[in-house]
């Protein structure tokens, strides 16, 4: 049994937020913001729904599918638009689906904790599953707090997954949680994003580069098989730190952060999208994704490109 990632899609909100925007009204520079997280602009707007609508109708398209081939939905979104209900039945609604549908909240490795869920629902009697990250995180940003404000984007990605009887996109998945680190980052009921970043530092590091580690050995692969890294794309010295104790260099991963900001469960395919618009793997390639968010929860997952 195997899955293939058929489509791709994603959506970006029009509005850019450059450093020099947010240095109007913040203690900040644009030199501040890139020297320490990499990131120049981030988009804002839109809604966890909407973007995830955009998002996955691109994919249905990209995989030449309509909305009736798409046999379940799964949304990774830290950012709902409400509460209750979950917004993949909204989604499902809007693209026309009629199908059963669902959300993950596993923060920025929701999109890697939704892909290994389709592959479950794949390996046992779904054919195609459409998986959506989508965030609207500036709907919990306070716009004066500098440490969080510069950091968070709005956007989604998406893939359709196909099952395959005789090749297998996914050749090793590695997921875990640590809740003892959950006071790390959070965003209580009515509240906004806090972090302590010194610490979610020193240990994503250490869960992405070991999590990493475990996904290659599973998969049988070396770093030097990795033909590019797609990180969650959080802060440009995380991405750093963990590809060097990888011994990945830097020219074979992708870095969409300069221009998203810290996109959450949508930093991924989002990252891979713009990887293949540029023709950075090829048809055999293996990519190594992998990611870390609140909770705390990581994942990694070594693929290999097959359109």
């Amino acid at each position: 049994m195997g899955v293939r990632f058929r489509g791709w899609g994603i959506a970006l909100p029009d509005r850019i937020v450059t450093n020099d925007e947010l240095s109007l009204t913040l203690d900040t520079s644009d030199e501040w913001i890139t020297e320490r997280t990499g990131i120049r602009e981030r988009r804002v707007g839109g809604t966890a729904v909407s973007l995830g609508v955009i998002a996955g109708r691109n994919a249905i398209e990209d995989a030449g599918l309509v909305v009736g081939d798409i046999d379940f939905i799964v949304v990774a979104t830290t950012t709902p638009d409400r509460l209750c209900p979950a917004s993949a039945p909204m989604i499902a609604h809007e693209l026309g689906l009629s199908c059963p549908a669902m959300d993950v909240n596993a923060a920025c490795s929701g999109f890697m904790y939704a892909v290994r869920t389709a592959q479950g629902l794949l390996e046992t009697g779904n054919r195609r599953i459409l998986v959506v990250g989508t965030e609207n995180l500036s709907r919990w940003v306070d716009w004066s707090d500098r440490n969080m404000a510069v950091l968070l984007g709005d956007g989604a990605g998406a893939a359709v997954l196909e099952y395959d009887e005789e090749r297998n996109d996914i050749l090793s998945f590695v997921l875990g949680a640590d809740g003892s680190a959950a006071d790390l980052l959070t965003a209580e009921h009515g509240g906004y994003f806090q972090m302590d970043g010194k610490e979610i530092f020193r240990r994503a590091v250490r869960v992405v580069v070991d999590s990493a580690e475990q996904a290659m050995k599973n998969a049988q692969v070396s770093p030097d098989d990795i033909s590019l890294v797609i990180p969650h794309q959080a802060n440009i010295r995380i991405i750093k730190a963990a590809t060097q104790r990888l011994e990945i260099p830097m020219e074979r991963t992708v870095v969409t952060l300069d221009r998203y900001g810290n996109t959450s469960s949508s930093s991924i395919p989002l990252a891979f999208f713009d990887a293949r618009e540029n023709g950075r793997i090829k048809e055999g390639e293996c990519a190594l994704m992998t990611g870390f968010g609140a909770g705390m929860t990581w994942a990694s997952a070594v693929v290999r490109w097959s359109r």
